[in-house]
């Protein structure tokens, strides 16, 4: 099962729209027009554990930074995985605890990740 298509992602104040360009078993891509945003969900199965990811890769086009006259595509990915045994948690527990991360993440305005993408650990 797919999520609703065309997904949208706002960045920066503008905001995007990424239809499904691709499905397969347990995986889907939506890609924006002009191929700058990418966003992933995946889903892999094993015996005893579950791992689900969705991940959002955006590129760029600036100026190169060893020839400025010249442009490069630049790249970077942020993604969220949730790992958890088939059995044992329930899906509003993995969402309480997902909720909590995230809220974790929002605190103080972004400031744990203000201070990860500083170096901090």
């Amino acid at each position: 099962m797919s999520f609703t298509d065309p997904l949208s992602i706002t960045i920066g104040g503008t905001t995007t729209s990424l239809p499904r360009v691709s499905t397969g078993a347990n995986k889907s891509e939506y890609l924006s027009s002009d191929g700058l945003l990418k966003i992933l969900a995946s889903h892999a199965y094993n015996a005893r554990r579950t791992r689900r990811v969705i991940r959002l890769d955006h590129s760029k086009v600036a100026a190169s930074l060893l020839v400025p006259s010249q442009n490069e595509v630049f790249s970077s990915s942020i993604y969220m995985v949730v790992d958890h045994p088939r059995f044992g948690y329930t899906n509003a527990e993995l969402l309480a605890i997902e909720e909590g991360f995230d809220a974790f993440l929002d605190a103080s305005t972004n400031q744990i990740v203000t201070k990860l993408l500083g170096g901090e650990s």
